[in-house]
């Protein structure tokens, strides 16, 4: 039996990050946990058209911050900010009512959105909900990805592909895709597209180049100092060594 991990939480910690990030305890990390997720899935449905890559969400005391990111910030944010003013108000409506909560609703731009996995796997299945045959659907992912820089591309799609009789799997790629490498940025993502022969399963995994140590975000180093090596005076840094690499404690979905 084969034994599979998913490539964005094999990482994470070196590459990716939590997309929540709160510290709680017992009942209260149950509840905040599974409100994250009812968070994401109706942000998700409440914009299925507004190409969205990711919902990150901040807890502090009496605050929460939700970020947004999307390649189409105009479609989400909408005419003079109506539309995200509509979208803070449902939130708090649905799942904030009655609790003394600021609620910050933010949109981050995706600067390239055809290196982002989830938004190219959700325009692959929205391809084939559109009917469009499957094999060039996967042909111009695989270009656009090409074209925008990528390294590697790798497309798969599982199901009764252009009506057929039996279910089967096809893939598509391109350039490498190393899996086993944690350097490695790999961004990875399912979808599923609702035909009328049936649903159809999508997977899109993108090399975006490598991360070496000297390349790694802020949140990754270290924020507390170090001891230098023993015997030196001065100069030398005091504190914890890699199990300090995050000052705040983090919780993921």
């Amino acid at each position: 039996m084969g034994h599979k991990v998913h490539p964005k939480l094999f990482r994470i910690g070196v590459t990716n990050t939590w997309p929540s990030r709160w510290f709680a305890r017992g009942d209260a990390y149950r509840k905040q946990l599974q409100q994250d997720l009812a968070i994401r899935s109706f942000i998700q449905r409440r914009l299925k058209e507004g190409a969205i890559s990711n919902v990150t969400i901040e807890r502090s005391r009496g605050v929460i911050a939700i970020a947004i990111h999307t390649g189409k910030p105009g479609l989400v944010i909408g005419r003079s900010a109506q539309s995200i003013d509509e979208l803070r108000k449902e939130i708090a409506q649905n799942f904030f009512r009655g609790k003394k909560v600021t609620l910050r609703v933010d949109v981050v731009e995706v600067p390239k959105a055809n290196l982002d996995a989830r938004i190219v796997a959700r325009q692959v299945a929205t391809d084939l909900e559109r009917r469009l045959p499957f094999r060039r659907v996967l042909k111009q992912t695989v270009e656009r990805v090409k074209k925008s820089g990528g390294l590697g591309v790798k497309v798969a799609v599982a199901g009764r592909l252009n009506g057929a009789e039996i279910a089967r799997r096809e893939w598509l790629g391109w350039g490498k895709i190393p899996l086993t490498s944690l350097r490695a940025d790999i961004d990875f993502a399912q979808d599923a597209a609702q035909t009328m022969a049936g649903t159809i399963g999508v997977k899109v995994w993108i090399y975006r180049g490598d991360v070496f140590e000297q390349d790694r975000l802020s949140m990754y180093q270290p924020t507390t100092p170090t001891r230098g090596p023993r015997g030196r005076m001065g100069g030398g840094r005091m504190g914890g060594g890699r199990g300090s690499e995050s000052g705040l404690s983090s919780a993921g979905a």
